[in-house]
């Protein structure tokens, strides 16, 4: 843009001096050429510090690793590359001989832990039963062996007669006691459950979500909207979940229009959220588009540390990173067909100096016309 100003005022300086026929001497032409820094130098500095330009942008989007989560042969591509297909759609599918046997035996277990449970709950009752068998002659025992005490006090019973009463009682005693305690075995075992549910057949459903979870990972679908881009995955190759290798990488387009600038950190004073901005894109020569700045990133990519056993050293402090900001275009730039990630330059007018901020639109206008000519090596 400096070359674009520069070449202007020149231009300007040879018209003011052919039209009104300015002779070309000492003084001048040091006139024109002092005026020429002192003016260029000021409008410089202004639009680069009120008016900030980079011509380091681009659109930044986001791709998917799909990685299975099961170990299986590709048996079928079903999506086209670069072809766009919806949220949920197929994409690949898995061979599931295994995983619909793994289904089939689990439903199997499911129905024998729930049959399982029938049988707790009978023997529970029947261990019931038996308990207040043996609690009715527990007490039938006890009475027994009292009467018979009563009665040898009056002479009616032996000592002996008195003691097998009492024995007998005792061994009711120990009976019911018995008899309780696997009562309250069947009782544990079929009144365990976990969250309302028998704890066998809660086990055995759990095994069979595992096993259901597994066959429907077979076939792989699009997390969103996209498209799947330089596809290589052919039928026969083997998907599995670790080592980490994608199978394919999936390429979202929701959000399609969010741009990022890097500025230089002189800049970061004058852009804020909400500051209208300017775009151009190479791919477009001669038109430009507005856009809104909608974020600065609060880092820099360049100053960033990890965990590791290596100390920082000075180089590590001796980058230049630029500020990142975020946009979005507010044109529509649809009908255009841009692959994702094209090449964008950026001005940002943060609202000072107004009549400086005309001639950045001005410069960034014929700077776009500039994206006509290029010459490939």
């Amino acid at each position: 843009m400096e070359t674009i100003l520069t070449l202007t005022y020149i231009a300007f300086c040879i018209a003011i001096f052919k039209i009104f026929r300015i002779p070309l001497n000492k003084w001048t032409v040091p006139t024109a050429v002092l005026g020429g820094v002192v003016l260029l130098g000021s409008i410089f500095l202004a639009m680069n510090y009120f008016q900030p330009f980079t011509q380091m942008g681009g659109q930044i989007y986001s791709t998917t690793p799909m990685v299975s989560n099961i170990r299986a042969r590709v048996v079928s591509v079903e999506v086209e590359p670069n072809k766009l297909v919806h949220q949920g759609d197929v994409l690949v599918r898995l061979d599931d001989t295994p995983f619909k046997a793994a289904v089939v035996q689990q439903k199997a277990a499911l129905a024998a832990a729930k049959q399982n449970v029938l049988v707790l709950e009978a023997n529970y009752k029947q261990a019931s039963a038996t308990s207040v068998q043996a609690l009715a002659e527990k007490d039938r025992s006890q009475r027994e062996a009292a009467r018979y005490k009563k009665g040898y006090k009056r002479g009616a019973f032996t000592l002996q007669q008195v003691d097998d009463k009492q024995q007998t009682a005792k061994g009711a005693e120990a009976a019911y006691q018995a008899v309780l305690s696997s009562e309250n075995a069947a009782k544990a075992a079929y009144q365990s459950q976990i969250d309302g549910v028998n704890t066998s057949v809660a086990g055995a459903q759990a095994s069979l979500d595992q096993a259901q979870f597994n066959l429907d990972q077979t076939i792989v679908r699009a997390p969103t909207d996209g498209y799947v881009s330089q596809l290589a995955l052919k039928p026969g190759v083997m998907a599995v979940p670790l080592p980490f290798k994608p199978i394919l990488t999936f390429v979202s387009t929701q959000d399609p229009h969010e741009f990022v600038g890097a500025f230089r950190q002189n800049s970061i004073l004058n852009i804020r959220p909400g500051n209208e901005a300017d775009v151009i894109f190479r791919a477009l020569p001669g038109k430009s588009f507005k856009a809104e700045v909608t974020g600065v990133l609060p880092a820099i990519a360049e100053s960033q540390i990890q965990a590791s056993g290596t100390l920082l050293g000075t180089n590590a402090l001796k980058t230049h990173g630029r500020i990142m900001v975020k946009f979005r275009v507010t044109d529509d730039i649809s009908q255009y067909a841009l692959p994702m990630g094209t090449n964008v330059e950026i001005a940002v007018y943060s609202g000072n100096l107004e009549h400086v901020a005309i001639i950045r639109k001005l410069l960034i206008r014929m700077k776009s016309w500039q994206n006509y000519v290029y010459f490939d090596h």
